[in-house]
């Protein structure tokens, strides 16, 4: 390859986090055509070498340097949770529903969202047609963005992408762990659509902290691990060293004990206490019905599993316990014994719950300190407004340390990585050592050591607390050993789930 081939390269980098941190990358570069994994854990770098790359930090111009006629904003698509999560908060920020005659407002619409990706004077590709298609978005294309799930609109930040990419030898994507969050017919449609437009000229990028996700296609692979760029070359020659082998054998050391630990009650199966009690429930928005037909029983004895592909209405089903669905008022919904609608306040049913999920941690933005984001779920606020005292933050550092984050506290919650922040979202949960725990994919943005930490802890909590969990995951076999009941939504026509209940 001669150097007209090289899209971009990084040269003696060093990017400062704050204070303590700083990325350093001696030399870096993309070739027309490559397809590149950056791979590490956790808090390793990937994410700030990747805006770096793609002109989001204000270092960029020190460090990289492009080929002639590439324009990062124009020639450079992410797709990653942090996009996700800009395009959610600027919808929500721009709502005019109250304005509406309907009192509805769809905001942007993955129709206008795949669209947004070609110039004001490309009309639709060829693979327009055939990318909606095989990624299964034809029936979302009127929906806004910000009703999807998480799986629903990560496809659709992909589709933008190809569609944006094909044919063009300019394009570098940028593709952050594009299989998190997605049910395992979705991870297959994205594996396929991806390789299938690999051929058409444009380079990537894939952000990775698996090795099971590495994509099919991948030409060559650089390894991060505590802010240094530190092995790179061909795909199969990294994969091979003893350097990558030992860091894939890294397992995490559990705590012995767990602040506010407190045995669980162990009562006999006949005189368990009836947690949560649904019969016959519905949901619909608008004239869609989302679930049709639930009955779901857990009792104090239970630690439940929630298994369903993406958008059948999983976070439905759990907006209707937690207190933050209308829906649940009028049917028959009974939490802790007292039937929904009692003259209970919506307080009074949050301060029973934690939870772990993709739409709170869309909700933190900037100006937080992870120890505030901690101390903040005591209050089942997003935030502290009120000083916090000394035996509250204590607790709220004795969690963060059970996850490794004890030199972390004093960090701005976005100065963390996207996995290190659902881990304080974790410890936030628990501060207030809650009657029952959700948790609505908690791994997500995870590697495979803080995966294992997450389940051993969950496991911990299970065996040394009174609090029951209630476990979403799309991942086969990767949940806490203690589950004991399996909830599957099951299809009950067009868009409607049911669910089947039935103990493990």
């Amino acid at each position: 390859m001669t150097s007209e081939d090289c899209l971009l390269r990084v040269d003696h980098a060093s990017c400062r986090i704050n204070r303590q941190s700083q990325l350093r990358v001696t030399h870096f570069s993309v070739r027309q055509g490559e397809h590149w994994c950056l791979f590490g854990g956790n808090g390793s770098g990937k994410t700030l070498l990747a805006n770096l790359i793609a002109g989001k930090r204000l270092e960029s111009g020190s460090y990289v340097t492009y080929r002639e006629g590439l324009e990062p904003g124009r020639d450079i698509v992410l797709v990653s949770f942090e996009e996700q999560q800009r395009l959610w908060q600027r919808d929500n920020r721009l709502d005019m529903s109250e304005y509406s005659d309907r009192a509805e407002d769809p905001g942007t619409t993955v129709s206008q969202l795949l669209r947004s990706g070609l110039a004001p004077d490309d009309g639709l590709s060829d693979a327009y047609d055939s990318i909606v298609e095989q990624l299964d978005l034809g029936k979302l294309l009127l929906k806004g963005i910000r009703f999807l799930s998480s799986g629903q609109i990560r496809r659709a930040l992909i589709g933008r992408a190809l569609i944006a990419a094909v044919g063009d030898p300019r394009k570098l994507l940028v593709f952050d762990d594009p299989l998190e969050s997605i049910d395992k017919a979705s991870r297959q449609r994205i594996i396929d659509c991806i390789e299938a437009r690999r051929k058409s000229g444009f380079s990537s990028l894939l952000l990775c902290r698996r090795h099971r996700d590495i994509l099919p296609g991948t030409t060559h692979l650089a390894l991060l691990e505590n802010l240094e760029l530190t092995r790179q070359g061909l795909l199969a020659e990294v994969l091979a060293t003893q350097y990558f082998r030992e860091q894939m054998a890294r397992t995490p050391e559990l705590p012995d004990s767990l602040p506010l630990a407190e045995p669980p009650e162990m009562p006999a199966s006949a005189s368990s206490k009836v947690i949560i009690d649904l019969e016959d429930i519905h949901a619909n928005y608008g004239d869609k019905r989302v679930l049709e037909s639930v009955t779901w029983r857990m009792t104090s004895s239970h630690h439940t599993l929630i298994e369903g592909p993406n958008g059948c209405g999983k976070s439905t089903l759990l907006s209707l316990i937690c207190g933050e669905n209308h829906m649940a008022y009028g049917q028959k919904v009974r939490l802790f014994g007292t039937q929904r609608g009692s003259g209970e306040t919506v307080w009074e049913i949050k301060s029973r719950f934690g939870l772990v999920s993709n739409e709170l941690h869309n909700k933190y933005v900037k100006g937080w300190k992870a120890l505030d984001v901690v101390v903040s779920g005591l209050h089942d606020s997003v935030g502290l407004y009120d000083d916090s005292v000394a035996s509250d933050r204590a607790g709220a550092k004795a969690w963060l340390s059970c996850f490794g984050l004890a030199d972390s506290w004093a960090c701005y919650y976005h100065e963390l990585s996207f996995g290190q922040q659902r881990l304080v979202l974790l410890a936030r949960a628990m501060v207030k050592n809650p009657a029952v725990l959700i948790l609505d994919e908690p791994c997500v943005g995870l590697d495979d050591y803080h995966r294992q930490l997450i389940l051993g802890v969950l496991d911990l909590i299970a065996s040394q607390t009174r609090t029951r969990l209630i476990y979403v995951s799309h991942v086969s076999e990767e949940w806490p050993v203690c589950i004991n009941q399996r909830l599957k939504f099951v299809s009950a026509g067009e868009h409607t789930h049911s669910v089947v209940q039935h103990d493990l």
